[in-house]
């Protein structure tokens, strides 16, 4: 049964014993009914909020947001653009904890419903750089959660393969995901603090010359050290200022540029709907897996089974990762061609044609294209050595030949000749 906003008022005067409740009503907070919530008038002309869990796990959370409010000290406030609640005081409510923080005014808008351009959105995204310039210590020294780029990554493979033993996760998504793991580049992030998945509820607006300005933040619940793009997630529902955003993060940021931010924060969108559906699986609730699932499908669809990181950001760690993910080519499949992002086939053959040209080499045969059988790329013969290692003609000489203990005249003659037989045969005129 909830908790009247009466009860909690009650509760503030233990947290609170020099302070006087004066009036006291309902806080709509949109928390699913997890916590009962109140704010109160005191005497001393403040205004409060007071909360109590309403289940174990909610309890679990109001204690985590006590921690992460007490490692926002005066100093570490000072750094932020924005407020932050106060803890001011905490009481037993059967067998509950209230939490007292001060109230933070202002007013809150939906996702879908946070417009682009300069305001709301360019506020967020410099509200957020703010919180992930923070010094690590600050966490730290709070024992908060710390995790490193392969702890994320762990964590999001657990995800992956616990939604796909639930047998209702389309394999496209497994796929697009099992992906997106195995791209090496995509987890090269630097750690930061983190509130933990701050969605659009998280920001409190107030109008500064009739432009929306973000002014204070709640839900510190999940403050540690970890990837910044967990606090970017959200702004999948935000189409219209999803843009704006970045860009004012990333203008705002005093960090190393990510260049894959955007799409991790993606991952970890659309992660929450295996989150959801493995929730539904474990508590045997039909329902849930009913509706979790009908998600994943229509997500599935959305996505077309294109992949997180585009192939053209994949760098050759990734390709080694996902050789054991595609099957081995024949063998006269196989194509040596130098296919580097130094080296372009066509362009370095036109280089080399080039360069022939030069030193008055044998003329080339006519392009591929006019030879259904020659080789795509191949505008000059086939027996041609100009780009072959250099072979001395003392390497194919007899043993017999070579008098290994000869005068050094001799020796410096044998090099003489040697070179110059390289040189012919680079230059084609021994041919």
């Amino acid at each position: 049964m909830a908790r009247s906003p009466l009860t909690l008022a009650a509760s503030v005067t233990s947290a609170l014993p020099r302070a006087g409740v004066v009036a006291a009503g309902v806080l709509t907070e949109g928390s699913a009914g997890r916590f009962d919530s109140a704010v109160a008038d005191l005497s001393d002309g403040r205004r409060v909020v007071v909360r109590a869990p309403a289940d174990a796990d909610a309890g679990a959370e109001l204690a985590a947001e006590v921690r992460a409010l007490r490692a926002l000290t005066p100093g570490v406030r000072a750094l932020l653009p924005f407020r932050a609640p106060e803890l001011l005081g905490e009481s037993g409510i059967g067998e509950a904890r209230a939490v007292v923080v001060d109230f933070l005014p202002g007013y809150r808008v939906d996702a879908a419903h946070v417009p682009g351009g300069p305001g709301a959105a360019t506020s967020i995204g410099e509200a957020l750089a703010a919180l992930h310039a923070l010094p690590l210590s600050i966490v730290r020294a709070e024992g908060l959660p710390v995790r490193t780029p392969q702890q994320v990554r762990d964590d999001v493979a657990r995800v992956v393969e616990r939604a796909a033993a639930t047998r209702s996760l389309p394999a496209t998504l497994r796929t697009r995901w099992l992906r997106a793991l195995a791209a090496d580049r995509l987890w090269r992030f630097e750690p930061a603090v983190v509130q933990g998945g701050a969605g659009a509820a998280s920001f409190l607006f107030e109008d500064a010359d009739e432009v929306p300005r973000v002014t204070g933040m709640l839900e510190w619940h999940g403050l540690s050290v970890g990837d910044p793009a967990t606090d970017l997630q959200w702004l999948a529902s935000a189409p219209d200022a999803a843009d704006d955003v970045y860009e004012a993060y990333a203008a705002s940021s005093q960090r190393a540029p990510d260049p894959l931010l955007r799409e991790r924060s993606r991952l970890y969108a659309e992660l929450e709907f295996a989150k959801w559906l493995v929730h539904g699986h474990d508590s045997a609730r039909k329902d849930i897996v009913e509706d979790a699932t009908a998600l994943l499908e229509s997500l599935a669809d959305g996505v077309h089974g294109e992949d997180l990181v585009p192939d053209d950001l994949l760098d050759v760690d990734d390709a080694i990762a996902l050789l054991d993910r595609v099957p081995a080519a024949s063998a006269g499949e196989v194509d040596t061609s130098m296919q580097t992002d130094a080296y372009d086939p066509e362009e370095l053959a036109l280089w080399i044609a080039t360069e022939v040209d030069a030193s008055d080499a044998p003329a080339a045969t006519p392009p591929a294209a006019e030879s259904p059988d020659a080789a795509p790329v191949a505008a000059f013969d086939a027996d041609d050595t100009s780009t072959a290692p250099i072979r001395l003609p003392v390497a194919q000489a007899e043993p017999e030949a070579i008098d290994v203990h000869g005068s050094p005249e001799d020796a410096a003659a044998e090099a003489s000749r040697a070179a110059d037989a390289a040189l012919r045969r680079w230059t084609g005129t021994d041919r």
